[in-house]
């Protein structure tokens, strides 16, 4: 229980807005694509990448990478062979619609007129052809075709397919309560199986349930007979309430009206609900995996240093880190994510002693601090003095043969350090650094920097990091 407590205190405001965010884009993709064969398609990639990550977790190596693979291809699969209803729901006329709009209410088809409007185009021997579209689009199915945009009525359908007409011998697109394209071509069958007596209008209906989900009605008007057609299935029509069955059933019309809105509410306050404990357990399982440990070395910071109060020296200037968490958190560890830091407003003047403890230490929600190394941490501290040197040419080598170095100026003869107390007490001259005399043969000058030791120790501001050196080379008497 404590474990789970501290987890929960662990959690930064980005983790809830991280799962909130997941979870609607996942409720969002339900809410658009609920319905078609690209959401079964997909429910059966996500079980399969779950039965993965289990494969995984459990070491089942060759499982695991077997149904990774096929994870990967299905996915691609999936953008390929249902790259038309991924657009169609894609494709919406404004904005809303795919961020937050819930679908619009189905205009249902009349059934009623249709049935009877194809019934009469039987009893008047007139041949038709009528596709009832499903989830799919079949825009890329057909061919052709003239806008149609009218409302259904049983006149407009016999119009239609009136021999006189220029369109009769194409299909009729109808979806909800509208005629939306006339003239239509579909693609033909080239099953073998089919009753010799199936004409190009019967060929047409079975080639476009091969290729969509589509519903399509045949009107024979040599055989004064009604075929429906979905999939694989061919359903001789034999009565009007056979007909209207089998439309309602495709348009998904029920026999209670107050049914639908309660129920989709229903399944879109569950769609909402799984979707929330979907993300929050996979966020818990990347969070909360395999610990997996990993070393870093990180600078220590000392802060709230007194003003007027130099850090003179430190036992240590970086400390090593044993870190563990879950692969994932691991692996998206950043070096700037973890700092030591070492508060000096309680230190004193000299020698301070101090331990690293978790308080020290800035981690990220999910990652643990194994050790540290080294723990204890030696700070002296001084007060800041300044005082002025004089500047001694630290020289290095010898002369050729034959010459001696008869006088040496630097300018400015001295200079003002700045630095610890005790250290400034003991120190008596500033010393340049190294100037070689190997090669030198005559008089000259040079200008040449200042070697402070210890590190500690600065040029007070106002005076020079560099003096110049002038120097007499004469041949020896």
């Amino acid at each position: 229980m404590d474990s789970l407590i501290v987890f929960f205190k662990a959690l930064r405001w980005q983790d809830f807005i991280d799962i909130a965010l997941a979870s609607y884009i996942l409720f969002r993709f339900y809410v658009l694509f609920r319905g078609t064969y690209v959401f079964r398609v997909i429910s059966g990639l996500a079980l399969l990448w779950i039965f993965q990550r289990i494969a995984a977790y459990l070491g089942l190596i060759v499982t695991s990478w077997a149904l990774q693979g096929i994870t990967a291809v299905a996915a691609f699969i999936i953008i390929v062979v249902f790259r038309n209803e991924l657009r169609s729901v894609l494709q919406a006329k404004n904005i809303k619609n795919i961020l937050w709009g819930v679908s619009p209410k189905t205009i249902q088809a009349p059934v009623e007129i249709i049935v009877s409007g194809i019934f009469e185009l039987m009893k008047r021997r007139i041949g038709a052809l009528l596709v009832f579209p499903g989830s799919e689009d079949i825009d890329e199915v057909v061919k052709n075709g003239i806008a149609w945009e009218g409302k259904i009525t049983q006149e407009m359908i016999l119009s239609i397919f009136w021999h006189d007409n220029p369109v009769h011998d194409g299909a009729a697109i109808i979806e909800g309560d509208e005629v939306r394209k006339v003239g239509v071509i579909l693609p033909l069958s080239h099953r073998t199986d089919l009753p010799s007596h199936f004409g190009t209008r019967h060929r047409a209906a079975v080639g476009m349930a091969e290729k969509s989900d589509a519903l399509v009605v045949v009107v024979s008007e040599e055989r004064k007979s009604i075929l429906a057609v979905k999939g694989a299935e061919l359903i001789k029509v034999a009565s009007p309430d056979q007909l209207s069955q089998l439309l309602q059933r495709h348009m998904g019309v029920v026999a209670d009206p107050e049914a639908p809105a309660g129920r989709r509410s229903m399944r879109l306050a569950t769609a909402g609900a799984l979707s929330v404990l979907l993300v929050a357990g996979l966020w818990f399982s990347f969070t909360t995996g395999k610990d997996t440990l990993i070393e870093l070395q990180v600078p220590v910071r000392y802060n709230n240093r007194a003003s007027g109060v130099e850090i003179v020296s430190a036992s240590v200037n970086s400390v090593n880190l044993q870190l563990s968490g879950s692969g994932t958190l691991i692996q998206s560890l950043r070096p700037s994510q973890v700092q030591v830091q070492l508060d000096l407003k309680s230190a004193a003047v000299g020698t301070n002693e101090f331990t690293i403890t978790s308080s020290n230490i800035s981690l990220p929600p999910g990652i643990v601090l194994k050790t540290v190394q080294p723990r204890q941490v030696t700070v002296t501290l001084d007060r800041l003095v300044r005082k002025q040197l004089p500047v001694q040419v630290d020289w290095t080598g010898k002369l050729p043969e034959g010459r001696i170095l008869k006088s040496v100026r630097v300018m400015p003869e001295a200079v003002e350090i700045e630095g610890g107390n005790r250290i400034i007490e003991d120190t008596e001259t500033v010393y340049t650094q190294k100037v070689p005399i190997d090669g030198l043969t005559k008089s000259g000058t040079i200008s040449v920097g200042l070697a402070l030791q210890p590190a500690s120790l600065k040029v007070a501001p106002g005076s020079p990091e560099k003096v110049t050196v002038e120097y007499i080379i004469e041949k020896r008497p």
